[in-house]
């Protein structure tokens, strides 16, 4: 049995425990437009640190960029709501001016 479908068995008997039921974001699209922004040899090396079990700076920062916009959605306050999305957009920056860094590094 190739490695393939050995793969895909396991897989398929975890959903049919409902061992996928629960997970965070479930029904919901997924947003890549901003791992997508990163250029390709940064995607690269984030995924070898990410295998490594270790993120980078840049990582981190769209982690908590994900983790305010899931929180921002399920807040009702509006005040509160403006304050996150003001965390979000210099989170946004600051991640912007890491990439343009790197671009320029590049160079």
């Amino acid at each position: 049995m190739s490695f393939d479908k050995v793969v895909e068995a396991l897989i398929r008997e975890a959903q049919e425990r409902g061992e996928f039921d629960n997970l965070p974001g479930k029904g919901k699209p997924i947003d890549l437009s901003t791992y997508f922004e990163m250029p390709e040899e940064i995607r690269l090396a984030q995924s070898v640190l990410k295998n490594a079990g270790m993120t980078s700076p840049e990582v981190q920062l769209l982690k908590e960029i994900a983790e305010l916009r899931q929180v921002s959605a399920a807040v009702v306050d509006e005040e509160k709501k403006a304050r996150l999305q003001k965390q979000i957009q210099q989170k946004q920056i600051e991640f912007s001016l890491m990439m343009e860094r790197q671009r320029k590094s590049k160079k």
